[in-house]
C-alpha cells in the first residue's frame, strides 16, 4: 500500500471510534471553558441564595450539559433558546407524568425519557440535556415527587431562565459569537443565492438538502450557506494564489466625515470620477460610506422638475438656518459600511459583492483605519490577469 493510500485509508479506519469533528482553535476552547465556568458559577450562586432553603434542589444537573450546547456550540440548533427552554420544559413534564402514572420506577423512567423526546420533536426543541430532566423528575427524591408537576416551576424553570439569560449576555459579550442561532453580524456576508461556479444555489436547495437526509442533522440552513460559502472562497483563494486585497486597492482614496457638506462630498466624487467614498470619523476608522445612490435616494420626487435639477437642489447648500433637507454626509451614508481588511484574500470579495450588491468596498487595516479602496473593477482586474498568466 502507497503512502498516500495510507493516509487516506487512516481516517476511515478510526471513523467508527473518533468522530470527524471540525478543528477549533485552542482561544475558542478557552473561551468556552470560561464561559461555562462563569455561567454554572453564577446560576449556583444566585439559586443557592434565594431557593437553598428548600427541600427540593437548587440547581438541576442537566443545566451542565445544557451549558455545553449554550456555551461550546452556541450556533448549534440545539442550543436555540426554544429548544433550551422548550426542551427542559417538556421533559420535566413527560417525567413527572410517567412519575405519577407508572408505578414502577424503571418503566416510568423510560417512558420518560421517550416521552420527552416525543414532545421535543414534535414541539421542534430538541435539546439533548432535556432527557436527563425527564429522569430527574422520576429519580429526583421524594421532594420532587411530591412536588409534582410544581417542579416546571422552581426548580426547572427558575433554573431554564437563569441560564438562558447568561446564554444571551455572555455569547454576545465575546467577540465572534452571536446567540441566538440564527442572530447574524451585518458585516458578515449573507445572501440568497450564492454565485459561485456555473450555477447559483439558492437557501431553498439547502433546506430540501437538510430534509432529503432525513434524520436529525445539528446544522442549519444559514449555518450551512456559511460554510457552503467558506469552503466555495477558500477554493477561489487555492486556485488564484496568494493575492490579497492590499495588492489591487486604490491607496490614494479620499475621505469624507460625517460632518462633511454634500456639495463638498459631491464635487470630490465628480473631480476625482468616484462613485463612492468612505466616510470614517477622527480616528480614520470606518464609519459609513456615500455612494450617488445615496444622493439619488434623497432626491425630491415630489416635483416635475428634471432630474438633474433636483439633484442640483440637494447637494446646494442652504444658507438657512432650518432645513427641509439632509445637509451633511453622514445624514445620507450608508452606515455601517462592509469592510475587508487589507490582507484578506481577494476571493472574501466575491460574497461581499454579492451579498451587498455594492461596487466600492472600504480596505482597512488591523486596526479598522481605513487604508484604501477596492471595487469591482479592481476585482475583474485581478481576476484577467490571473487568467492570463495560467493560460
Amino acid at each position: 500500500m502507497t503512502e498516500r493510500q495510507t493516509r487516506e485509508t487512516r481516517p476511515q479506519r478510526r471513523a467508527w471510534w473518533l468522530p470527524d469533528i471540525p478543528p477549533v482553535r485552542h482561544s475558542e476552547k478557552l473561551v468556552s471553558a470560561a464561559a461555562a465556568v462563569l455561567a454554572i458559577l453564577s446560576l449556583a450562586a444566585f439559586t443557592m441564595h434565594f431557593f437553598g432553603g428548600h427541600s427540593l434542589p437548587f440547581l438541576v444537573a442537566s443545566m451542565g450539559a445544557s451549558a455545553v450546547l449554550l456555551f461550546a456550540a452556541p450556533h448549534s440548533p440545539l442550543a436555540h433558546p426554544w429548544s433550551f427552554a422548550g426542551g427542559h420544559l417538556l421533559s420535566a413534564l413527560a417525567g413527572v407524568t410517567a412519575a405519577q402514572l407508572i408505578p414502577d420506577i424503571t418503566l416510568a423512567s423510560a417512558v420518560a425519557v421517550g416521552g420527552a423526546v416525543l414532545l421535543m420533536l414534535a414541539a421542534r426543541c430538541l435539546h439533548p440535556p432535556g432527557g436527563a430532566t425527564a429522569l430527574f423528575a422520576v429519580l429526583g427524591g421524594e421532594a420532587v415527587t411530591q412536588a409534582g408537576y410544581g417542579i416546571l416551576l422552581v426548580p426547572v424553570g427558575v433554573n431554564v431562565l437563569i441560564l438562558l439569560v447568561l446564554a444571551l449576555v455572555i455569547n454576545n459579550l465575546t467577540p465572534g459569537r452571536y446567540y441566538p442561532p440564527g442572530l447574524r453580524r451585518v458585516t458578515e456576508p449573507l445572501t440568497e443565492n450564492w454565485p459561485f461556479g456555473q450555477f447559483r444555489l439558492a437557501r431553498g436547495d439547502l433546506e430540501a438538502a437538510l430534509q432529503g437526509m432525513d434524520s436529525y442533522i445539528d446544522v442549519s440552513e444559514t449555518d450551512l450557506a456559511q460554510i457552503f460559502s467558506l469552503a466555495m472562497q477558500h477554493a477561489h483563494a487555492r486556485r488564484l494564489g496568494e493575492i490579497r486585497c492590499g495588492d489591487v486597492m486604490n491607496r490614494e482614496v479620499p475621505a469624507l466625515e460625517y460632518g462633511d457638506t454634500l456639495e463638498r462630498a459631491w464635487g470630490i466624487m465628480r473631480e476625482g470620477r468616484y462613485k463612492g467614498l468612505p466616510v470614517i470619523d477622527r480616528s480614520r476608522r470606518v464609519i459609513g460610506i456615500v455612494t450617488i445612490i445615496d444622493f439619488l435616494k434623497r432626491v425630491d420626487v415630489q416635483t416635475t422638475q428634471p432630474v438633474f435639477q433636483r439633484l442640483a437642489g440637494l447637494i446646494r447648500r442652504t444658507l438657512d438656518d432650518h432645513s427641509d433637507k439632509p445637509e451633511a454626509v453622514g445624514q445620507i451614508m450608508t452606515s455601517p459600511a462592509a469592510t475587508v481588511e487589507e490582507n484578506a484574500h481577494l476571493a472574501t470579495l466575491i460574497p461581499l459583492f454579492a451579498a451587498n450588491d455594492i461596487h466600492h468596498i472600504p480596505v482597512v487595516d488591523a486596526e479598522r483605519r481605513l487604508v484604501g479602496m477596492v471595487t469591482q473593477s479592481h476585482l475583474v482586474g485581478a481576476l484577467y490577469s490571473w487568467r492570463a498568466r495560467v493560460s
